[in-house]
């Protein structure tokens, strides 16, 4: 979008929140960037030039502004629409790829020489992936700096910098000004709250409605892994330095996020996460425009926009708790997977209480005897080659996977078939176009509303909604008196 002038400057004048993270305006008089909507009067036409990334700003020498701090907007809704390199790329950097293992470990992921991977990033984003991760870093830094108090030492090793000189040159090239002085203009924090814990906002794009979003996430919540308490969804996740604890509360103009971390270094990783659990980087006035043209799903929408797909933090457990799912209740899927988590997760300590464990991971399920799964033997089957494969890497699911391949991957599995190959396509790898047309309350939310409930006729009916065939899953979904679609009390 940043090649398209005359429609940047148009987002610029009317200050359309909706553009941010799409574009970055930089202002050639003042040397600063800014956030389409920053509040300031909006500079002449001919002062602005327009960059596709925050990074691309840095590079070209533009500091953040200091009143909208556009590091701070959300993120593209570019990479989790898209399958291409560009957008494996940029799930992957997000997940604080290039910091644990270079630009080499982000090639060899992606199946790319890492001169490819640079060249098209730099051709579609104006920098590279050592930049984009570097404005990343900024980012973690200044997080950490204005909303803890910890040593500067400390900061600079937690959000990736190899040195402390590095931190201070990096902060004061980004932003303007010393740590020190950063810390200094940043709001006075409230209260002690949770010894340990970060407390920061998650932005995202309006509308947003946290009823299907949060209602699913509670209502399938695994007893010791996750759980609903005081207005917050609550749960343990698995990073690469260490565990974590999160607690999400929807507010009306942003996710308040509490995270508790065992190394700091995966504050990064456990931010991308979280957003993405909750499919913050979505463009929701995009997909619900798409989706009002069908005069069917109109009313829909209408009644209740902004509607986001619920996702994961960990695609391989999303994985194993879709076969425990299948041809069961919610309730008995729980079950399971509480069985499970009790047996083979591991412990963890919960300041407030509640958690227990993290989810376990494929090498501890490996190890489980077969015979003490509740389940039909065909299904134990399911479930002990998925382990396998995903033990072995002969199936890998991440940010960065290739979905057709990962689907086509999935469906050759003993006992998968379209629906569990789709609902992991749709909740654990993003695909915004997966579609479940042999859902049982898709077929039924189908019939209600006068729409072909065959899978054959459903499909073909569907095709004038893609490429958000994920998100009509979710209006359709809605129509039913299910828990998944009600906020809880």
């Amino acid at each position: 979008m940043h090649t398209d002038t005359e429609r940047c400057v148009r987002a610029v004048r009317s200050k359309d929140a909706r553009f941010d993270g799409w574009f970055f305006t930089a202002v050639l008089t003042t040397g600063i960037y800014c956030r389409p909507s920053c509040p300031v009067v909006p500079p002449k036409p001919e002062n602005m030039v327009f960059h596709p990334s925050a990074a691309a700003c840095q590079q070209a020498g533009f500091r953040a502004c200091k009143r909208c701090r556009p590091d701070t907007s959300p993120g593209s809704p570019e990479w989790n629409q898209r399958a291409d390199l560009v957008a494996r790329a940029m799930r992957l950097i997000a997940d604080g790829v290039v910091d644990r293992e270079g630009v080499p470990g982000l090639a060899a992921r992606l199946g790319y020489s890492t001169r490819q991977v640079e060249r098209q990033l730099l051709a579609e984003l104006g920098a590279g992936p050592l930049a984009l991760a570097r404005a990343q870093r900024a980012q973690t830094a200044r997080l950490l700096i204005e909303t803890t108090a910890l040593p500067m030492a400390r900061i600079a090793f937690a959000a990736g910098f190899a040195s402390i000189r590095t931190f201070n040159d990096t902060v004061r090239e980004v932003f303007a000004v010393a740590p020190s002085d950063l810390r200094a203009r940043a709001p006075k924090r409230q209260g002690a709250g949770t010894p340990g814990a970060l407390s920061l906002r998650l932005p995202f794009r309006t509308p947003l409605n946290p009823d299907n979003l949060f209602g699913h996430l509670a209502a399938t919540a695994v007893p010791g892994v996750e759980e609903w308490r005081d207005g917050s969804y609550r749960r343990t996740l698995r990073l690469p330095y260490g565990h974590g604890i999160v607690a999400l509360t929807p507010t009306p103009d942003h996710i308040a996020c509490r995270l508790t971390l065992s190394d700091l270094r995966d504050l990064t990783v456990a931010i991308s996460r979280c957003r993405r659990l909750l499919d913050l980087d979505a463009d929701p006035v995009a997909i619900d425009e798409q989706l009002r043209t069908d005069p069917v799903l109109a009313p829909l929408v209408d009644k209740a926009p902004g509607r986001r797909v619920p996702r994961t933090v960990d695609e391989a457990e999303f994985a194993v708790r879709a076969v425990l799912g299948q041809q069961v209740s919610t309730a008995a899927a729980r079950t399971h997977a509480a069985r499970l988590v009790t047996a083979h997760g591991e412990p963890v300590d919960d300041p407030e209480g509640g958690l227990t464990h993290l989810f376990p991971a494929p090498e501890a399920l490996a190890a489980l005897d077969p015979e003490t799964l509740a389940m039909p033997r065909t299904r134990r089957t399911t479930f002990t080659t998925l382990v396998r494969r995903l033990v072995d890497g002969d199936l890998h699911l991440g940010v960065e996977s290739d979905w057709p391949q990962a689907r086509a991957q999935l469906l050759a599995l003993p006992g998968f078939g379209p629906w569990t190959a789709d609902v992991i396509a749709m909740r654990a790898l993003g695909d915004p176009d997966a579609f479940l047309p042999t859902d049982l309350g898709i077929r039924r939310a189908a019939r209600e509303l006068g729409l072909p409930s065959t899978p054959a006729a459903l499909t073909a009916r569907a095709a004038a909604w893609r490429p958000w065939r994920a998100y009509a899953v979710q209006y359709l979904w809605a129509t039913d008196s299910h828990p998944i679609n009600f906020l809880p009390v």
